[in-house]
């Protein structure tokens, strides 16, 4: 594979200085993207008793903010390489205001048709990660780039924050005062992106029409072989961050109250937000490859205790940490193989399609979970077999592949 680490190198590394603090802001602008982008998933058994709706609207409405958030990845990612991160940044932080507000309006109104449009355009926040993929690989030379991405992608911290916070702040602030407060802290986050933040130095914004340019990314095999491998390492992320308070409070009726599911489902984000940087970092160390493989060995391993529904407790809630810290460690690999093997001038480009793999591979579970439940065994069981399987094929996949170590 191509390896594209130069500018960098070559560059005075005072040019650099602040590098750290610059992607640190990144990623708290991602965390606050991802708040808004999951703010349906933590009050969904509101919605489910007071829209009254049933097994395939909750899987609906769940999946509806991940499809935009999933496809919209591929312009936004293009579109980064152009006008930089901290023009994009700011954009989409502030588009993504009026969508939390009609979501607020469609649970006001008991309206699911308005709340499925409200999900369909808050999708536009999840597109956030594309953005801060490129711009965080600009501030380091190659051979930290696994770091760098590492740390902004912990910025997936926000689907935490939103399963910790938003059911605790419903009840005790209000609905619709969550919803006006969410959007607050989003315009608050964009005016500080503007003023504080910076694009590295070494950054040259690519002049290449969109078209042109997502057709080259296209055309580049990396491209294909890290979406189908994110997609399955984030897309499972995104589905189980989305899902899991529905998950628990179905199996698990009498132990799980939504906000107990709320804080299972922030601490599963927690451990893979963790897990994601030290993926990085191992990437930079031993190659991307071998953490991939053991990313999705991991995956598949625990997918399989998943599916047999092992009675809640110690046990259950270790499963879900570990299959969190696997999916982590594999979010931090497929980023810092991206890097090293993408000409500079596509990194934004290819981000934005591998994440929008990634994304588009959280769509669907929910869809599966809902269309594959049991009713008569209250199981999920088939629609975990089919993560077991897809993990596998993954794997081998992956073993198939080339490495590539940042800087060779």
């Amino acid at each position: 594979m191509q390896s594209t680490s130069t500018e960098p190198e070559q560059t005075d590394r005072t040019a650099l200085r602040g590098q750290f603090g610059q992607v640190l802001l990144a990623t708290f602008a991602s965390t606050i993207g991802f708040w808004a982008w999951m703010v349906i998933a933590p009050l969904q058994k509101t919605y489910a008793t007071e829209l009254g709706l049933d097994e395939g609207q909750i899987s609906l409405m769940l999946a509806m903010p991940v499809l935009v958030g999933a496809l919209g990845r591929i312009v936004v990612g293009a579109l980064a390489d152009r006008f930089g991160g901290r023009r994009m940044f700011t954009f989409v932080l502030l588009a993504a205001v009026p969508p939390v507000l009609l979501v607020a309006l469609a649970g006001m109104l008991k309206s699911f048709p308005l709340l499925l449009v409200a999900g369909f355009v808050l999708g536009v926040a999840g597109t956030i990660f594309a953005v801060g993929v490129p711009f965080s690989s600009a501030w380091y030379e190659a051979k930290r780039r696994g770091f760098a991405t590492g740390v902004f992608g912990m910025g997936m911290v926000g689907t935490a924050v939103s399963a910790f916070f938003t059911p605790r702040l419903a009840e005790s602030i209000g609905y619709l005062p969550t919803h006006l407060l969410i959007a607050a802290i989003m315009v608050a986050t964009a005016v500080a992106v503007w003023v504080f933040l910076r694009d590295s130095p070494v950054w040259e914004p690519s002049r290449q029409a969109l078209v042109p340019k997502v057709m080259g990314a296209l055309r580049l095999r990396i491209t294909w072989q890290m979406s189908f491998l994110y997609a399955i390492v984030f897309g499972g992320f995104v589905a189980f961050a989305t899902f899991l308070p529905k998950y628990l409070t179905t199996i698990y009726p009498d132990e799980v109250d939504p906000i107990g599911a709320g804080t299972r489902t922030a601490m599963f984000a927690v451990a893979a937000v963790v897990a994601r940087p030290i993926g990085g970092v191992l990437s930079d160390r031993f190659g991307p490859k071998i953490i991939s493989l053991v990313s999705l060995a991991g995956i598949v391993s625990l997918a399989y205790v998943v599916g047999q529904q092992p009675p809640e407790g110690i046990l259950t809630g270790a499963t879900f940490l570990a299959m969190a810290a696997a999916m982590g460690l594999g979010m931090g690999a497929v980023f810092a193989w991206v890097g090293p093997s993408t000409p500079k001038d596509k990194v934004g480009a290819v981000t934005g399609v591998v994440a929008a793999a990634g994304g588009l591979g959280g769509y669907f579970p929910p869809l599966v979970m809902g269309a594959t439940y049991s009713p008569e065994t209250n199981s999920y069981a088939l629609g975990l077999w089919l993560l077991v399987l897809v993990g596998a094929f993954a794997l081998v996949v992956a073993g198939m592949l080339r490495d590539a170590r940042s800087g060779s």
